[in-house]
């Protein structure tokens, strides 16, 4: 494949509009259209204007369709991308791809347009008619209610020679350019197609697309540069301007230290480009004479704020040195320049505004008088286009008719805001990776990631749908069918679920662990009568141990007609649960509710037993041994001098005795796992403790404590000693070597170095959260076989030790596990057992209509009335990769005869961007791994793709690859031999998307 992308003919283009409009009610792939109230129309470069968003100048105004799409979604002002002297392929080889990087803040090390300037134009002028079209023919809005812009770069003699020069005028004047006069005579000539568009209607499209641009330069260029390009543009052009200033205005100390306050620490940027760029004395009165300029000359004349942010690349996000950062981190740094210079022009100055604005600030900032606003970060983002919907709506009735200057104070107060709106400011600990480790299929791609997450695979939507329906039996039985222990894990799951969760691309995961309790606690009573044993199989199964991975094993072993015994040698079953997780995290009564599952079928608990022989119970005619028994040995932490607490003796005694401990008043934690913050909230809730310390070699951001726990401990006063490393405790004092963090790698972890510095921490008592072990002597006194590390050898598959019949799961498997991964286990050696399956995978339901409704749609929780509301029903629709593709290149295709929408990559709309790569669920990128239908048999040649050219419409024949291999195909034939699946794929395209098909 190539990064070189193919403008479509007109004729192409409106064919696609027409047939897919008619086909699918969709435009681009973009399902819900915004339709403009004229009550809300302003005024701008004495041009109407339906609303005051739209794309920046960049990847989602490059192409034809990406401007159509946005249009479609709410989109009214267009900001085209940049276009400079060099260009096209030319240009394209000096943009390493991919080159954007966007699902958590943004960066990219794209320039300006790809294309040639020409065709850039040609595409602009092709959208233009497209609009103009549509707004009438699909009643979207007034024909002249969007305005384009165009944005030039990047030095005055660049913009002046022939071929910039030649763009500007053409834009200015399109009706003596080719590309103008062959959009308006194929609408002529086609007249017959349009409803509601009329000839007089295409007669009417105006030859003058724009009357406004936007310089664009590089870093480093010069004011008196600057000011040139301006001069020309007010003075020769006769253009409404604006200068599109940098972050870099602000200096380097404020965005440093803004930056560290908003915990973008790991953010390296030098102070070079604050040295080189625009200076602010400079700024200012240079901005003076043109704004006095451009009133003398009855223009309109502003800023535009800002461009994107140089940082240097230091963990290969992108093939490049220095990339662009933009989204959520820019906005701070963006809205204070916009702060400061409305300051000092005492809201006279315009400001047009791009920098990480989302549906979240939209309001805002157009609330305090800037407009018009546009965006690109958030686009990239799953939903896409869509997402211009949400923010067309949210800003409706907000914008005067003309700009009548900005609110200083209320623009003031939205800037110091930014810098710790949870919107904003970066999440405490990384972006965890939110792929799976599969690769994408070919075809029937849609999966629910949460689900995938899960270790026991449960079906999320399904019982997160019923659970909003108020269905919460029914829920219930979807959790219980394999999930044992709903209360316990509704309650205390790791939730990896919610780690691979799309929506966390929107706003934040679905609540999915929350529901899981809702369902559970509203579906109980409804439920527990109708629970019992299955039919008896005659297997007899012993399990030791009594915690979570028994219970469970017990309860599917039980579910199968298997007659149970679990041995506990604890007074109650629980486990750690029961007996360590303090009760402030979880109560008996959760506990006792799922452990009534398993007595309800009639297994037998025999507490107060420890067994020592697993050749014992195996006299005593049980056909296999689960081995349940976790990793109790404690873990330490060896001072140099002085005495330290274990973390679970701790706990245990903690909750034994209500909290009243004599542990002193100054507490130090050691560790940065769950069981450091469980230990650090008990000993903040303990009788006497004043202080709470928790001490970590590294900073909070690489604990390995879940997020959400990070933040309740926080919450509720821990003091976080970061960067010490712990040597001695005397005297009441700890004393600890003073770390200094690292680069980081790849993963994204940064190393540490110790310095000579040693700093005291007060410790009456310290607790070490280190980490527990596997009790091997219990497995090699039982004749089990254990690897070096001390763990029972087991088949991965079933968890059979050496021992044949006995099985282990939970923490006594692998170390250390969660509860889900202890139910897999048993999950797993009960399958075993039994010869047979255990679990089933429930129906995937939803309306695709429903799913679609949802897509591009932010809405936080607590926004919610149920969960179901933000569940995006992933494995119904997925199609991430077709909402994220700014130029539409990934596709998704309704094959008769499957029920799964296909999608696939059309390789000459692509320019390896790479942004679809960053969203899918799976370890793959969709412009390299789906389907790829190419332009001709040369785009083929040049690919590795896996993909096919259509020869012959009529017949139907093509050329294909499939697994490497080229060759020729009927796809309509039965006895062609590629995959049934790929041939249906390839006749639903021809038959019913021909449009793709370049001609």
């Amino acid at each position: 494949m190539s990064d070189i992308m193919t403008c479509m003919p007109f004729r192409q283009l409106m064919d696609w509009v027409l047939q897919e409009k008619k086909g699918q009610d969709t435009v681009f792939g973009v399902h819900r259209p915004y339709t403009a109230d004229p009550k809300n129309d302003m005024t701008i470069f004495t041009r109407n204007l339906e609303t005051p968003v739209g794309p920046a100048a960049g990847p989602h105004t490059q192409l034809a369709q990406n401007i159509i799409a946005s249009y479609y979604a709410g989109a009214r002002f267009f900001e085209l991308k940049t276009v400079q002297k060099m260009d096209g392929a030319e240009l394209s080889a000096c943009v390493n791809k991919p080159c954007i990087l966007a699902d958590d803040e943004g960066y990219n090390c794209e320039w300006s347009t790809e294309l040639t300037v020409p065709d850039a134009m040609g595409e602009y002028i092709k959208a233009w008619f497209i609009l103009h079209v549509i707004a009438k023919e699909f009643g979207l809005g007034a024909q002249d209610g969007f305005q384009f812009n165009i944005s030039v770069g990047y030095d005055l003699a660049g913009i002046k020679g022939e071929k910039v020069n030649t763009f500007i005028d053409g834009m200015m004047e399109a009706k003596d350019t080719v590309i103008f006069q062959e959009c308006r005579k194929w609408l002529l000539d086609n007249a017959d197609k349009f409803q509601n568009f009329t000839r007089e209607d295409i007669e009417a499209i105006p030859s003058n697309v724009c009357n406004s641009a936007t310089i664009s330069t590089l870093h480093g260029c010069p004011p008196q540069e600057i000011e040139s390009i301006a001069n020309y543009l007010l003075t020769e052009k006769h253009l409404n301007t604006f200068v599109k200033c940098n972050p870099t205005l602000l200096g380097y100390d404020f965005a440093r230290k803004t930056m560290d306050e908003m915990g973008y620490d790991y953010m390296v940027f030098g102070d070079f480009h604050f040295r080189d760029d625009l200076q602010y004395e400079d700024a200012v009165p240079m901005l003076t004479r043109l704004m006095k300029l451009s009133e003398e000359l009855g223009l309109e004349f502003g800023v535009k704020i800002t461009n994107t942010f140089p940082v240097d690349v230091t963990r290969n996000e992108l093939p490049s040195e220095e990339m662009y950062m933009s989204g959520k981190a820019l906005f701070p740094l963006s809205i204070s320049l916009a702060a400061k210079l409305s300051a000092e022009f005492a809201g006279k100055l315009r400001i047009s505004y791009s920098g990480g604005a989302d549906y979240y600030n939209i309001d805002k900032i157009v609330g305090c008088g800037i407009w018009p606003v546009t965006m690109a970060t958030t686009l990239l983002k799953t939903g896409g286009y869509q997402r211009f919907t949400q923010v067309a709506d949210k800003v409706e009735g907000i914008c005067p008719k003309k700009w009548e200057g900005i609110d200083v104070d209320a623009l003031k107060k939205l800037a110091a805001d930014a810098i710790t709106d949870g919107h904003h400011v970066k999440n405490i600990k990384p972006v965890p990776n939110r792929k799976s480790t599969k690769e994408v299929p070919l075809l029937d791609c849609f999966y629910a990631p949460c689900s995938e997450g899960c270790p026991i695979h449960q079906d999320i939507p399904q019982y997160v749908a019923l659970t909003g329906e108020g269905k919460y039996k029914e829920a219930l039985e979807v959790i219980l069918e394999k999930n044992a222990l709903p209360f316990i894990t509704g309650t205390l799951c790791a939730h990896n679920c919610m780690t691979k969760c799309t929506r966390n691309f929107y706003e934040e995961s679905v609540n999915i662990r929350g529901t899981k309790l809702t369902a559970a606690e509203h579906g109980y009573e409804q439920l527990i009568g109708e629970i019992k044993a299955g039919e008896p199989n005659g297997k007899k199964v012993a399990v030791v141990g009594g915690g979570p991975a028994g219970i469970a094993a017990a309860y599917f072993l039980a579910r199968e007609g298997a007659a149970v015994t679990i041995f506990e040698k604890e007074e109650k079953a629980g486990g750690v649960i029961r007996y360590v997780i303090p009760g402030f995290r979880i109560g008996d009564a959760a506990i006792d509710k799922d452990i009534s599952f398993i007595q309800k079928m009639g297994v037998e608990i025999r507490t107060n037993t420890e067994i020592t022989s697993v050749a014992d119970l195996k006299a005593q005619g049980y056909d296999a041994v689960i081995l349940a028994i976790g990793a109790g040995k404690p873990g330490t932490l060896k001072l140099e001098k002085g005495e330290t607490v274990n973390a679970l003796k701790f706990l245990r005694d903690f909750k034994a005795n209500d909290g009243k401990l004599n542990i002193g008043k100054n507490v130090v934690v050691i560790g940065g796992g769950n069981t450091a913050m469980d230990t650090a909230r008990a000993a903040k809730r303990t009788e006497g403790v004043e202080h709470v310390y928790l001490v970590y070699r590294r900073t909070k951001r690489y604990m390995p404590a879940a997020e959400d726990e990070l933040l309740e401990v926080l919450e509720e006063g821990v003091e976080f000693k970061e960067l010490l490393s712990p040597v001695s405790l005397d005297g009441g004092r700890l004393l600890c070597k003073k770390m200094k963090l690292g680069q980081m790698d790849a993963s994204g972890r940064a190393g540490v170095t110790e310095t000579a510095d040693v700093v005291e921490v007060p410790a009456d008592t310290v607790i070490v959260a280190v980490g527990e072990k596997i009790d091997t002597d219990f497995y090699t006194a039982n004749q089990i076989a254990v690897d070096e590390r001390g763990k029972a050898k087991v088949n991965d598959k079933t968890l059979e030790t050496s021992v044949s019949g006995v099985y282990v799961a939970g923490d006594g498997a692998r170390g250390a596990a969660t509860i889900v991964e202890g139910i897999r286990d048993a999950q797993l050696a009960v399958k075993d057992i039994l010869g047979k399956e255990i679990t089933r995978d429930a129906a995937v339901t939803g309306d695709v209509k429903d799913c679609f409704e949802k897509k591009g749609i932010l809405k936080h929780s607590k926004e919610a009335k149920t969960e179901e509301e933000r569940c995006l029903t992933c494995n119904k629709v997925c199609e991430n990769c077709v909402d994220v593709c700014p130029n539409r290149a990934n596709i998704s295709i309704k094959v008769p005869g499957m029920a799964m929408n296909q999608v696939i990559h059309v390789d000459y709309m692509c320019n390896e961007c790479g942004n679809c790569k960053s969203f899918c669920p799976y370890a793959s990128a969709p412009y390299k791994d789906k389907f790829t239908l190419f332009a001709n048999e040369k785009d083929m040649a040049d690919s590795k793709n896996d993909g096919f050219v259509v020869l012959d419409k009529e017949n139907k024949t093509c050329k294909v690859r499939f697994v490497g291999l080229i060759t020729d195909c009927k796809a309509d034939d039965p006895a062609d031999k590629l995959y049934d699946g790929l041939k249906k794929l390839i006749c639903a395209v021809i038959d019913d998307y021909g449009y793709l098909i370049t001609k």
